[in-house]
């Protein structure tokens, strides 16, 4: 019976040095997961964190990554331009300015590889796992040392990518304010954003759309999120303004209204259009079309139907169209063409460079690598005369299963390398004249006196049914597309 009874003390006392060293070791995890402010030291946290009361960190991000420098076409260089030579002329005009290059923050910096069926696959050594307004300022540093190196000077944005989403309109305002404060300091004189906007399409809130939604309450909200979007934009002397509708659209017919909801997207516009001019911002409004995804059908479609409403409600001349290549490939046509749409109707303004597969049916935003594609935009923006105010901005993002910091510059650097090689093929292409030629031919039997008076619209059914039996049975030409996509492909 002692020793039975000496037996159980003993283990008491060992279940309670257990339980001591358990609550100990609780209270220390306690204290560095929940307790303690979250690191600020990017890049590499065991390094120096700088200054401790400011918990801003002042170092390098991108400390194995120098400044990315045009070595030419031979170059095995990863982290090196081969076609991209910013001071370049190409048809009287540097390659810079053709292109006028921008990177996307909430894909450079918010992309976390997630996927409906995948949990995040990147967190970037800066990270610390929260959307504190900290978190944002580190962020915020690393994209302008991104940019630096990258030797891009525009970025673009969405106001609840860069800041925190505050409890309510008022401090969601004040945590962008502080880090567009931050963002103009860091942008200095030479850097500024392409474009910025806002985000309507996250929050629950915005689950039937914003400038669409059904409910009041949300369009009013929508509008002052808009708002202050254009105003910080302006504060941060960005170029254009972008509405893109993820939710603007509807899941069935049934329960919507589609005249009353396109009429309201509408006045939403007209109030932008006069909101814009009341503060003085001389940025270009774009709309972005997308035929779908997230909703059913996105109002939007695709550039013919944007300049279709446009001129409905007389916005024709308040706003241009931001065209990006994988929207175009959803809503069933080649970037070219919606680019060319645009082009024709006056309305191309910015482009979202990016590109889709082939096989998957859904909006990938991958960076745009195929050469052929390249050319055939930049035909199109070379027709255009440029694209400034616009510009290229990267639209795109690292696949889930990239995961080194350095596949960032990577991707950038064979984007822009990609539509740099598409510039001078299109260049050889005007150049050469060929191709022109063959489309110039194709349409001669216009370039007559009678050619003249139908295009002018002089010539009524009665005088083209006297032509018809005058000429009787016409002869038509071969259209040689063969010998265009000949052509085509030897400046490739």
């Amino acid at each position: 019976m002692t020793n039975q009874v000496t037996d159980l003390n003993a283990m008491t006392i060992v279940k309670a040095w257990m339980l001591l060293l358990c609550v100990i070791c609780l209270s220390v995890i306690s204290k560095t997961v929940f307790c303690e402010p979250p690191p600020t030291c990017p890049a590499n946290l065991d390094g120096d964190c700088g200054s401790e009361d400011s918990g801003e960190w002042e170092g390098e991000f991108f400390s194995g990554i120098p400044k990315i420098k045009y070595e030419g076409p031979t170059s095995k260089n990863p982290l090196a331009y081969k076609w991209y030579n910013a001071d370049e002329e190409i048809l009287g005009k540097n390659m810079k300015d053709w292109m006028r290059f921008s990177v996307a923050f909430w894909h450079t910096f918010r992309g976390t590889g997630g996927d409906p069926f995948g949990a995040a696959t990147k967190m970037w050594p800066w990270e610390d796992g929260t959307n504190s307004l900290a978190m944002a300022k580190r962020r915020m540093r690393a994209n302008f040392e991104f940019l630096e190196k990258l030797g891009v000077d525009r970025w673009c944005f969405h106001d609840r990518d860069i800041a925190p989403d505050g409890n309510t309109l008022e401090e969601s305002n004040a945590n962008l304010d502080e880090i567009v404060a931050l963002a103009k300091e860091l942008q200095g004189t030479k850097i500024r954003p392409l474009w910025g906007t806002a985000q309507l399409f996250l929050h629950p809130r915005y689950m039937h759309g914003g400038a669409t939604s059904p409910e009041i309450g949300v369009y009013a909200y929508a509008a002052a999120q808009v708002k202050k979007a254009i105003e910080v934009t302006h504060y941060l002397g960005g170029e254009n303004y972008v509405f893109w509708g993820g939710r603007e659209g509807y899941q069935t017919l049934l329960n919507t209204d589609m005249e009353r909801e396109l009429d309201h997207m509408a006045r939403f516009f007209e109030a932008a259009v006069a909101y814009k001019k009341k503060i003085g911002f001389n940025g270009t409004l774009l709309i972005e079309p997308k035929p779908q995804e997230p909703t059913k059908h996105q109002y939007d479609w695709d550039a013919a139907t944007a300049a279709n409403f446009l001129r409905k409600y007389g916005l024709i001349g308040e706003f241009k169209l931001n065209i990006e290549c994988n929207h175009a490939t959803l809503s069933g046509h080649s970037c070219h063409h919606e680019l060319e749409t645009a082009r024709i109707n006056g309305l191309l303004g910015n482009i979202d460079a990016n590109t889709g597969d082939p096989q998957i049916g859904w909006d990938t935003d991958q960076f745009l690598m195929d050469i052929n594609e390249a050319t055939l935009v930049m035909l199109s923006v070379i027709r255009n005369g440029g694209l400034s105010p616009g510009g290229f901005n990267f639209d795109a993002k690292l696949r889930r299963e990239s995961t080194d910091v350095e596949d960032l510059f990577i991707a950038h650097i064979a984007g822009m390398d990609t539509l740099a090689r598409g510039l001078r093929n299109a260049a050889k292409l005007i150049e050469d004249g060929s191709l022109d030629e063959l489309v110039r031919k194709r349409y001669q039997s216009f370039d007559t006196e009678f050619g003249a008076q139908i295009e002018a619209g002089k010539a009524d059914f009665e005088l083209l049914e006297k032509k018809a039996m005058e000429w009787g049975e016409p002869q038509v030409p071969s259209g040689k597309q063969e010998l265009a996509e000949m052509i085509f492909q030897s400046a490739m």
